[in-house]
Formats: structure tokens, sequence, C-alpha cells
């Protein structure tokens, strides 16, 4: 088992390229994931990585030595799901990992429950808005909201989710309803957007009467926080694309009001993604399966 454990670190050392930041994801401390690579090494009679102060590099050795410890690892985790089919008795931990507005709404109150059903599987959820990388976080699944572009990815769609562009009453007052997308990119008019690293050009796709038009927008204000979005427009600064999910509260008690519904957003798509293996892990099936069940039901009709 020690061996094992010094080759899931090296993976999560690799694929991070920080050992702080992969005895983090594992809690473990630094010195002990520094230790399993010393380790490592030590059993392999080869440097696996490359340290300096700021850096840490795989060495050739450490790049052929990875191919191999993922495939280690694989076999290991299908083995304990073949096991896991058997007795039926799921255990283990997933990495879990959702956009806020999906996850606080939806993910993050059904958690509970599905503990309560399989006591023995542990849960650790990740909230954030910004694009994630499945293999090199650790995650056994994420729930997504557009189209994923790694095609090695498996997903398993959830909904499609209308989405309304709003603002706030007082914005409304203030700068008149735009009566046309063309009104969205002149300067009588400030759009919120979600930016984060590697986030593509803000363009709103909507939907007219010679089919769907990318509009390009801009406004003032930018943030990684999907919360921040929705809580500017609520102040009056701007007017924002939302999954209807996301806002229906506000739209309902008027805090928020639909602009533009003569060119309305395209839907986007709910999705569920988990890496592509031979077999899939029991526990993650299972916390799919609760998840896609449980969303379907809450979403507002």
């Amino acid at each position: 088992m020690a061996y094992l454990d010094n080759i899931q670190t090296f993976v999560r050392v690799y694929e991070l390229r920080n050992m702080s930041a992969a005895a983090r994801d594992l809690r473990i401390s630094a010195a002990v994931a520094s230790s399993r690579i010393s380790q490592l090494e030590d059993k392999l009679g080869v440097r696996l990585f490359q340290r300096t102060t700021r850096l840490l590099t795989p060495t050739e050795q450490g790049n052929t030595f990875y191919k191999g410890a993922t495939k280690i690892l694989e076999a290991v985790s299908e083995a304990e799901a073949d096991i896991n089919d058997i007795t039926q008795s799921p255990r283990g931990t997933l990495y879990v990992a959702a956009p806020l507005g999906l996850g606080q709404k939806f993910i993050a109150p059904a958690v509970p429950k599905f503990h309560k059903l399989y006591p023995q599987i542990n849960i650790r959820l990740r909230l954030s808005d910004r694009k994630l990388d499945l293999a090199a976080e650790g995650l056994d699944a994420a729930f997504f909201l557009g189209v994923p572009e790694d095609s090695t990815l498996r997903i398993r769609k959830i909904a499609d989710c209308p989405r309304v562009l709003c603002a706030s009453p007082a914005y409304i007052a203030a700068r008149g309803a735009p009566r046309s997308s063309a009104d969205l990119k002149t300067p009588q008019h400030d759009c919120l957007n979600l930016r984060y690293p590697g986030a593509p050009e803000f363009q709103w796709p909507l939907q007219q009467a010679n089919g769907v038009q990318r509009v390009t927008v801009s406004g003032p204000f930018e943030t990684d926080h999907g919360e921040i979005l929705t809580s500017w427009a609520l102040e009056g600064h701007g007017i924002i694309l939302k999954p209807v999910f996301e806002v229906h509260e506000h739209l309902e008690q008027g805090r928020l009001v639909p602009v533009l519904q003569s060119e309305p957003p395209l839907p986007i798509q709910l999705a569920c993604l988990y890496m592509h293996r031979r077999k899939q892990d029991p526990k993650s099936r299972l916390f799919i399966e609760f998840m896609v069940e449980h969303i379907t039901a809450a979403l507002p009709a």
C-alpha cells in the first residue's frame, strides 16, 4: 500500500506541478508528499523531477513513469470497482466539481442526502465558475453548463436549460430597455460578463428570425464569480445573461425583469462530465445517477 501511495502522490505532483498543491489535494502534508517522491526515486534509481525554488519540472524518466503510473492507478480503480459490484457496498472518496450557481442551488443540498444513502462514500465538492481540467485536478465528475471542449471525456446530458437576459427595474428606468440586439453594443447599455482565465470573447447567442446570431457585447465590470454578476445586476449596474434557474426567484419577485424577449438567448446544455474508462466506478455511477434525478426534479418548469 505504501508503494501505491507513493505512485498516487507522484501522479498528483506531476499533474499539478506543485508539491504543496498535490499535498493539499491528497490531504497530506507537503513534507509527507516530498518524502513519498524521494522514496519512489530511491526505489527506481532515477530523478523524477528537477526541483528549483519556483519550478517543479518532470525529467524524461518522470514523463515515462507517469504514463505507466496512471495505468497502474486506473487498473487498481477498476479492480476496486469490480469488488464493489460484487459486494454492492461502494465506498471511497469522490471528487466532484460544479459551477457556483448550479452547485449551490442543486448539488450541495443533495450531497448529505446521497451520503445518508451511501455512508461509506465521502464527497469532496468544489464549486467554481472557472474552466476545470478533470485529469489535472483529479476530479471524478464535473457538472457543466455549455459544450465540452475535450472529446476524450464522457458526457451525461441532464437538460437543456433556458436562459434569459435580465436587468433590474432601476437599470431599465435609468437606461431604458434595449429594443434590439444592436442596442446592446451601444454605449447606452452595459453588459456584465463572466470572465476567467482562458474564457472566450464575450458573445451572446441570441435567437433571431434569421437564426442564431452571436452578438459581441462588453461592459465595465467582469468577474469569475456568477453570483457577483447577479448581485451587480440587482444593484442596477447592467444586463446579465443567466440560466433561468439561477435567477427565477428574482424574476418572480420583480427584482430582475427580462429584457429583449423578442431575441431570447439560446438554451444552454447542463451535463455531467467524467473520465473515459473501460469500467465506470460504481460510486461515480451512483452519484451521477442520483444527481441527475435530483437536478431534473428540481429544475424550474
